[in-house]
């Protein structure tokens, strides 16, 4: 008979089921985003900070995504095991921890990392974590001003692509991720959606997203999301 201690883990391994056998009929190798840390950011309000640690990962995984060679689990996924596992609150994320959610969501390969921003001196750090070992395979950064968020994010993404053994995309899609250019404004309003929608504040998510349409109208990941809510 199990004792009362075992019972949260066995559920919990229960419900990864699901979630295992999906991945392991996916061939492609799987690659997984944690929320980003705040590594100590001025100039901004806080929580303009605390989107952004949803509001950067939910940018890399499109970017990632766009590479039809891998399997990138998405970002409510991830945030529903963190929930769960309680692992939500900033700064307990690590090397092993992040394995521990890539076997989950059965992914070869996870990200973490850090941003900093200083009055607009905005950096960004990931490590790319091996599921397997839980060795930290690369890790890597990219430093600009605050307006330039969106180009620190495409060019961190295509190291990751790159330090996760990825093809490069065909020429015709690489031009047209590189090209695209979304204002740091409209990047905000996104993360502050993410953060409202994992709190399961509804109304302001939607608000969100509509600011950040409303500031680029062919912000496609905007739109997802304001439909995914709008659903909910």
């Amino acid at each position: 008979m199990y004792s009362r201690n075992w019972l949260p883990v066995l559920a919990f391994a229960l419900a990864a089921l699901p979630v295992a056998a999906a991945a392991q009929q996916d061939t492609r190798p799987g690659i997984a985003v944690l929320p980003f840390e705040n590594g100590g950011s001025y100039g901004q309000d806080k929580e303009n900070f605390d989107a952004l640690e949803r509001g950067i990962a939910g940018m890399i995984i499109s970017e990632l995504a766009a590479n039809p060679a891998a399997r990138v689990v998405e970002r409510e996924e991830i945030q529903r095991i963190l929930e769960e596992q309680n692992l939500g609150t900033s700064g307990r994320a690590d090397p092993q921890t992040a394995a521990r959610v890539g076997k989950i969501v059965g992914a070869r390969y996870m990200v973490m990392g850090t941003f900093i921003d200083f009055y607009g001196d905005f950096q960004v750090n990931v490590r790319l974590v091996s599921v397997e070992t839980s060795e930290v395979v690369k890790a890597e950064s990219e430093r600009a001003q605050r307006e330039h968020l969106f180009d620190i994010i495409k060019n961190v993404s295509a190291k990751l692509m790159r330090d996760a053994n990825l093809p490069p995309l065909a020429r015709e899609a690489a031009e047209q991720r590189q090209s695209r250019q979304v204002p740091t404004e409209a990047l905000t309003y996104y993360s502050r959606a993410l953060l409202y929608q994992d709190r399961g504040q509804t109304d302001r998510a939607v608000e969100m997203y509509n600011r950040a349409l409303a500031v680029f109208p062919d912000y496609t990941e905007a739109k997802e999301g304001l439909q995914r809510v709008q659903r909910s």
